[in-house]
């Protein structure tokens, strides 16, 4: 059975109350999609439909400018309303295999507790040779945040409770989509640097964008009174404005398909590693 980590309820209901209020971050949202999404402007191939998960109404518009028919799913039942999308979970994912030949997931898995099997259901939907293209918020993300947290709670009670979610490293998730069975895995690391002259408005645009604690094993108790300000005024800070650091993990991985480049046969090499390093 897979481990729990995030309460997959309150990742329901943050991401229902965020329905209202995640235009508030859509200029965040839509600058990692656009960097996700400028890897279609370097392959030739041309997609005809499309998934967009979790895209929170930033992604499905960008894939139909491309002339690409796009259907779009969200976990939560008022952000589907909101964006006519499919409301279903991405560990339960309702399409048949090979419905769709690109895939897009833009911030949208690193709150799922089963993600290799998450991708393993991705995979299946994609038809061959069809696309996965995925941004998740990777190691470092909210590392001040994360690191003020800590120091205050544990100055002000002794312990601190896990207030921000766990990242997973670039190297974890190149080992997620080798696992989940993709062709031709690529990882590369991106940073987003956001800066605040209120370091409240920081913690109000996670809750806009439905990103507050849903870490299972979170302390449910009101916090100390005093945490959040202590916290807060600790931040780092650039030109006088507080930083946060979003650290992003760009995934591109293919389902497999008999037109794919494959490594040559063990053994078929023609040339030994001692004539190769031999010099003349």
């Amino acid at each position: 059975m897979t481990d729990q980590v995030f309460d997959r309820g309150a990742v329901r209901r943050h991401h229902d109350r965020a329905a209202a209020t995640v235009d508030m971050v859509a200029p965040v949202l839509a600058e990692v999609a656009d960097r996700l999404l400028d890897r279609l402007d370097d392959v030739t191939r041309r997609f005809g439909r499309a998934l967009d998960l979790g895209g929170r109404g930033v992604v499905a518009p960008r894939l139909r400018q491309r002339g690409i028919d796009t259907v779009s799913m969200e976990f939560s039942p008022a952000m589907a309303r909101r964006y006519g999308a499919v409301a279903a979970d991405a560990e339960w994912l309702p399409f048949g295999p090979a419905s769709f030949d690109l895939v897009v997931a833009n911030l949208s898995l690193h709150m799922v507790n089963d993600l290799p099997g998450a991708l393993i259901q991705l995979r299946s939907a994609l038809r061959p040779d069809g696309l996965l293209l995925a941004s998740m918020p990777a190691l470092g993300t909210l590392a001040e945040l994360r690191a003020s947290l800590t120091e205050a709670e544990a100055t002000l009670t002794g312990g601190a409770s896990p207030r921000v979610a766990p990242f997973a490293g670039l190297a974890d998730c190149a080992s997620l989509l080798q696992r989940a069975g993709y062709a031709l895995p690529v990882v590369d690391g991106d940073t987003l640097t956001l800066l605040y002259t209120d370091p409240l408005v920081l913690l109000r645009e996670l809750r806009a964008a439905g990103e507050a604690n849903a870490v299972l094993l979170r302390n449910r108790r009101p916090p100390p009174r005093d945490l959040f300000a202590m916290a807060l005024a600790s931040l780092p800070t650039i030109d006088g404005r507080v930083a946060a650091t979003l650290r992003l993990a760009m995934m591109t991985g293919w389902a497999p398909g008999p037109s794919q480049q494959k490594p040559a046969a063990r053994g078929s090499g023609t040339t030994s590693l001692a004539d190769a390093l031999r010099q003349p």
